[in-house]
């Protein structure tokens, strides 16, 4: 009886992130690492860089006791994925500890999401928030992408910067941020008010559906008042991300003390 060759095995990634672990998350691009490192609450684990990103990195590196293994780029294509724009580096680390709704400031904005799923455009709108000073982010448990990855680079650091909160019930949570004082104020495009012809106080939630299906209905009824953005042009509709840069925008313009 012929005797079977062992097929060739490729060699496990030891020590590198399991995409189903959903305990440790991954990090990767020049601005989410170094918003990580300086972020005392995120807890550092394996930190892989090019020469180019370890020196650029090193100040931060030294502060947290973090030595780096080095790679070359094409080591963190292969375990990133080739569209990954990881810029040399990538970090491992646990997710930050959450943070609960009634933390959240009584004087402040927070821009919340219902339902939003593309973590592009989570990402964005996370950075948008960082921008103009929010307060925190809510998106609900289920049907939101993962706080990792693709949402964190698209967030540019704002996902160590912006508190994130995680909440099962987003109606629930709205009657507790109404109870709390905060103005409840969702964005469609069918609502007949303009967000910048309205009165707007802090506290303040800004609240935004996913595209395509907007605000849920029960979203839509705990909400004070539903306001649209105004568009010039024939093209009216923005697509979630732009939708909360612009609503913080007019938000922070016209709470202004």
């Amino acid at each position: 009886m012929r005797r079977q060759r062992p097929r060739n095995q490729k060699p496990q990634r030891q020590g590198w992130r399991d995409p189903s672990d959903t305990k440790r998350v991954l990090l990767y691009g020049l601005h989410p690492v170094e918003a990580a490192l300086a972020n005392p609450r995120r807890r550092i684990g394996r930190l892989l860089a090019t020469e180019n990103a370890a020196h650029r990195l090193g100040p931060l590196m030294a502060k947290r006791g973090v030595t780096p293994e080095l790679v070359n780029p094409k080591e963190l294509d292969r375990r990133l994925g080739a569209h990954a724009v990881h810029q040399g580096v990538a970090l491992e680390s646990e997710p930050l500890p959450p943070m609960g709704l009634d933390k959240a400031s009584t004087g402040g904005i927070l821009l919340v999401l219902d339902q939003v799923t593309d973590p592009q455009n989570v990402g964005a709108a996370l950075r948008s928030a960082a921008a103009f000073g929010a307060g925190g982010l809510v998106l609900t448990e289920r049907h939101s992408p993962r706080l990792s990855g693709v949402l964190a680079k698209a967030a540019s650091g704002a996902l160590d910067i912006v508190p994130v909160i995680l909440v099962k019930n987003l109606a629930q949570s709205l009657a507790k941020l109404g109870e709390r004082g905060y103005l409840r104020v969702g964005l469609a495009e069918d609502a007949s008010d303009a967000l910048e012809s309205v009165p707007l106080t802090r506290p303040l939630a800004l609240v935004l559906g996913a595209e395509g299906k907007g605000l849920r209905q029960l979203t839509r009824e705990h909400c004070d008042r539903v306001c649209r953005i105004s568009t010039e042009s024939a093209l009216a509709s923005l697509n979630v991300s732009n939708a909360a840069a612009v609503a913080l925008h007019w938000a922070s313009l016209k709470t202004k003390d």
